[in-house]
């Protein structure tokens, strides 16, 4: 103890006193007890700063509003770069299900989807030492979702910038490369199962070819686009065996001429509706809009305008109840994939009897049969109507989060803030479902037929898909 503590602290302190005079004079000063006493709070002191460290690195991105804010930043990638819906839901369920897989392969207590979805090969669970589990789920849903996502590289800003907060917060370089191995290789996993969904071979698949019949559909103004996806049915499933199970029954028979068809009276309801609407029911149908590229005419000048689109609404509504709910880090990353997993087999569903019926839009049909005057509150998608694909995904959706957390959840869905959309509030998750389906109706873009049939569909998979994976052991 009678070494002077300048030789005991290093060329760290031997610098400090070369250009510092009046500090080293001071130093110099002290007696041996006063340098041991000085050493000691010295010590003392590193050793707080260090556990401090510690602690920030172990801790710091256990939230679970952390993942939802990464969720969201795909999101906006989705949003910015007008994504169909169908497209959307394979963006998110890839990223949301890499994202489970880092969890599941470092707690045993999250069942891998690999044992539950038939075709997902075996994830290969790679070292975890000196791994930040929860940074590693970040990385490993950015890595997905930019990669499954056009323009690719889209969420690298915000994966530097969560490098930085490591960094900031106390990481080693050595534990964030030691992480950043760790997702990667859960990640290149998933991405190699994703690229034999049949997503590249439908990129050349043949368009759909329009008729002149009444019945089949047909683009509709203003933009009078293509339709989207007519071979979207192709897609790989996820969890279920064939669309098949969950079909919906027949559409009414086309008779638009006979005023006492079902048919008839189906297209009248659209357009009375439509020219009665309360503030109420029109609020609804802005709510559920969900359209991320509608094309606004006034004159000869033409702009769009972006919203989410009803997957990106849907994971919104995730991390608005999962933090309501009190979730820890896991358990929302356990949600977000079960529900994404939902979102994509129902769009393949709802897509699969869509171009089977390939039922015209109400407003091709008023406007030629019953009123050439009559508009649809919102705009009409370029896609066959019978079933709702809102209808469909919305009641899939509401049966997993209500086996999660239940059908007493009371919830505001702010989803739409951002868009000048003020607030809804719901009693439960089949209560906003069942909104999101009658909003179409009111929006004059849906027959009544498509909500129900929809509906019906969407409960039946919800309720597979629940059946079928579990993720708590």
């Amino acid at each position: 103890l009678g070494v002077p503590p300048t030789k005991a602290l290093g060329s760290c302190f031997t610098q400090y006193y070369a250009s510092r005079p009046s500090a080293r004079y001071l130093l110099q000063s002290l007696t041996q007890q006063q340098h041991i006493l000085l050493l000691f709070f010295l010590v003392i002191f590193l050793s707080h700063c260090k556990t401090k460290n510690k602690n920030a690195n172990t801790q710091y991105f256990n939230t679970s509003l952390q993942y939802c804010k990464t969720v969201k930043q795909l999101n906006n990638v989705v949003l910015s770069n007008n994504f169909s819906p169908v497209v959307a839901s394979r963006n998110y369920a890839y990223a949301t299900i890499a994202a489970y897989e880092v969890i599941a392969a470092a707690d045993t207590n999250y069942k891998s989807l690999a044992l539950q979805i038939k075709h997902l090969p075996v994830i290969k669970k790679p070292d975890t030492t000196n791994v930040d589990i929860y940074l590693a789920t970040l990385f490993a849903f950015c890595k997905v979702g930019e990669a499954v996502t056009f323009p690719e590289g889209s969420m690298q800003t915000y994966v530097a910038a969560i490098k930085q907060q490591a960094d900031s917060v106390g990481f080693s370089s050595q534990k964030i490369k030691a992480t950043k191995i760790f997702a990667d290789s859960i990640a290149n996993q998933i991405l190699a199962w994703s690229k034999k969904d049949h997503y590249l071979q439908l990129r050349t698949a043949t368009k759909y070819a329009v008729t002149d019949a009444d019945d089949r559909w047909r683009p509709t103004p203003p933009m009078y686009a293509q339709a989207v996806e007519p071979h979207w049915m192709e897609m790989r499933n996820i969890i279920m065996d064939s669309s098949s199970e969950c079909m919906p029954p027949r559409p009414p028979v086309f008779n638009i001429k006979n005023k006492s068809s079902a048919y008839y009276k189906a297209a009248l309801e659209v357009k009375n509706v439509g020219l009665q609407l309360t503030q109420e029911q029109k609020d609804i149908a802005l709510f559920w809009d969900d359209n991320p590229f509608k094309l606004n005419v006034i004159g000869h000048v033409n702009y769009a305008t972006k919203k989410f689109s009803p997957p990106g609404h849907w994971l919104n509504i995730i991390g608005i109840v999962a933090q309501q709910a009190n979730y820890n880090f896991k358990q929302t990353v356990a949600v977000y994939a079960h529900t994404a997993i939902a979102l994509y087999d129902a769009f393949i569903c709802s897509w699969d009897e869509k171009y089977r019926s390939n039922t015209t839009r109400p407003q091709t049909i008023i406007q030629k049969f019953i009123d050439p005057n009559w508009e649809p509150f919102i705009q009409t998608p370029p896609f066959p109507s019978y079933t709702s694909g809102h209808a469909t995904v919305s009641a899939a959706v509401a049966e997993v989060l209500t086996f999660y957390m239940g059908n007493a959840l009371a919830f505001k869905d702010t989803s739409l803030v951002e868009f000048g959309i003020a607030p809804r509030s719901f009693a439960n998750f089949k209560t906003a479902a069942n909104e999101a389906s009658s909003s179409r109706l009111y929006g004059g873009i849906h027959f009544m037929h498509d909500n129900e049939a929809g509906k019906l569909s969407g409960e039946k998979l919800g309720k597979l898909v629940v059946k079928r994976i579990s993720t708590f052991k």
